[in-house]
């Protein structure tokens, strides 16, 4: 947790309220911002979205990537799992279309050694330009 200037609430508060927020992430990396109220010592907690990574290691079902992952692969994802981590992240990404903002969700989903269908997570990226999963893939950026 980073803390950019001096933090006025109760800790303990704090914390118990980071952990209700969160509850649904369980397991995952989730950025928080924390905004306070010197005055009132009030605060407010905004969770935002988690990384690309960490939603497709979820969807993969396990917690790490792959050390070497082009020895070695961390499992298998169908473009539909794709597709859902697309639409959890689609208000960040900067893409111009829906297609692609998958082929971004497709090159975190290389990095951390994954394929998709069995495949290069590369390989689906061309199939995705030469239009062979326009049946599979609906969405809008």
């Amino acid at each position: 947790m980073r803390i950019e200037s001096i933090f006025y609430a109760n800790i303990k508060d704090v914390v118990d309220a980071v952990n209700e927020k969160t509850m649904l992430f369980k397991g995952l990396t989730v950025p928080v911002r924390i905004e306070c109220d010197p005055e009132t010592k009030q605060f407010e907690i905004f969770v935002e979205t988690p990384s690309t990574a960490s939603l497709l290691l979820k969807e993969l079902g396990i917690e790490k990537g792959s050390i070497n992952s082009s020895e070695s692969k961390a499992g298998d994802l169908t473009i539909e799992q794709v597709v859902n981590v697309t639409n959890a992240k689609k208000d960040i990404f900067l893409a111009k279309t829906f297609k692609n903002a998958v082929k971004t969700v497709l090159g975190t989903a290389l990095s951390i050694g994954a394929t998709v269908e069995g495949e290069d997570p590369r390989l689906v990226q061309k199939k995705i330009d030469n239009g062979e999963y326009d049946d599979r893939i609906t969405g809008e950026t």
